[in-house]
């Protein structure tokens, strides 16, 4: 797992073995963070990563100079790790919330200009979050939510919906507040 740009740039970070993760591959995140170069000013936004795992996406962020990022991962082991590199890289910009992502949303009040999700490929209500975003009104306008799913998953049927691209086994579904 490596950042790819930023103030950590080419940064390798090895999280322990143990942890009940699958982190997006080096290649997808970078096609991801190349399309959303084209949208959004990183040092301009702010982002909450929900089932962050090993922090990879909010590490990408982070580095890349995002206001703020916030980690939301329910696992221990994962929320220790996260903090102990966010320490270790001096993140002021990155928090971490231990917390159920589904509980966390009902009562979540501030708005985001990416809110990137990466829930387990089995996870069987994974579209909750996307109702949960919109109907709580959880993104800023022109704000981006992103799923990362597996090939199986479909959410071109949803209303907010606006992209899905494919990098080997890894999708990303793309879903804007400007839809509305």
């Amino acid at each position: 797992m490596r950042i790819i740009l930023g103030k950590n740039k080419g940064k390798i970070l090895h999280p322990p073995n143990n942890l009940p993760v699958r982190p997006t591959t080096d290649l997808a995140k970078e096609s991801l963070f190349n399309i959303l170069n084209n949208h959004v000013d990183f040092e301009a936004i702010s982002v909450l990563d929900l089932f962050a795992g090993t922090g990879n996406i909010t590490f990408e962020f982070a580095s890349r100079g995002a206001i703020s990022v916030t980690s939301v991962e329910k696992n221990q082991n994962c929320i220790a790790y996260i903090k102990k590199v966010v320490a270790e890289l001096n993140y002021n910009n990155a928090y971490v919330v231990r917390a159920d992502v589904f509980k966390y949303l009902q009562n979540l009040k501030m708005k985001y200009d990416i809110i990137f999700a990466d829930p387990p490929y089995d996870c069987p209500n994974v579209g909750e979050v996307v109702d949960l975003v919109f109907r709580n009104s959880l993104l800023k306008p022109e704000g981006f939510l992103i799923i990362e799913h597996d090939r199986y998953k479909k959410f071109n049927d949803s209303q907010n919906f606006f992209d899905e691209r494919r990098y080997g086994k890894v999708h990303f579904s793309f879903f804007t507040a400007a839809a509305e």
